[in-house]
């Protein structure tokens, strides 16, 4: 059985590696399930808390879902609680999903906070350090970019266009889930699984 995911995400990097970490979520969660995710639909957090931006995008999204699809939007939070700003956002997601299965997921400061909470899986990937330990709290490092880029020895920084999607396809997502916004992304894939095999 297939299933489609649409997703709204928010910089150029996550066009190709959302669609590819959402893929090895759905093997991880439901293995019997195929998940085919069209091309995201780009949209910018700066928009999406406008009056209609993020409503526009997710008619956009459920258009590219088809009838039997839903959405996931998938941003990042910045200097925002996800826990306060996710539920408004999915509240006017909600309003003009139709009843089609949605979910709204918001990454504490940004996507690359996973990486660190994933860090030991990530040793000698990319550039990164063989050393490599995580934070003792992933989600409070305010530049998880930099972070990244510290820890890769020469003249190499990260790059998100360069490096995210790469390490979204190997790191630990198991690990990962001991940060709480990426625990919340497991946690709505499974219920956008649920809800879209769910029988008729």
């Amino acid at each position: 059985m297939a299933v489609t995911i649409a997703c709204v995400v928010e910089g150029h990097a996550e066009v190709e590696a959302v669609p590819a970490l959402i893929r090895r979520l759905s093997a991880a969660i439901n293995p019997g399930t195929g998940l085919v995710t069209p091309q995201p639909i780009r949209l910018p957090k700066s928009k999406a808390t406008r009056t209609g931006e993020l409503e526009r995008a997710v008619r956009f999204a459920l258009l590219r879902a088809g009838e039997a699809g839903g959405v996931l939007v998938l941003l990042d939070a910045d200097a925002d609680c996800p826990a306060e700003l996710a539920p408004q956002l999915f509240a006017r997601a909600r309003a003009v999903a139709g009843g089609r299965p949605v979910a709204v997921v918001l990454a504490k400061w940004e996507f690359e906070a996973w990486f660190l909470a994933a860090a030991e899986s990530l040793r000698g990937v990319r550039g990164l350090g063989a050393e490599m330990a995580p934070p003792a709290d992933p989600e409070a490092v305010q530049g998880a970019k930099e972070w990244l880029s510290a820890r890769m020895p020469g003249a190499t920084s990260y790059k998100p266009t360069r490096h995210q999607a790469a390490l979204a396809a190997v790191f630990d997502m198991e690990a990962a889930r001991r940060a709480p916004s990426f625990d919340k992304l497991y946690r709505e894939m499974e219920r956008l699984l649920l809800e879209l095999t769910a029988p008729a």
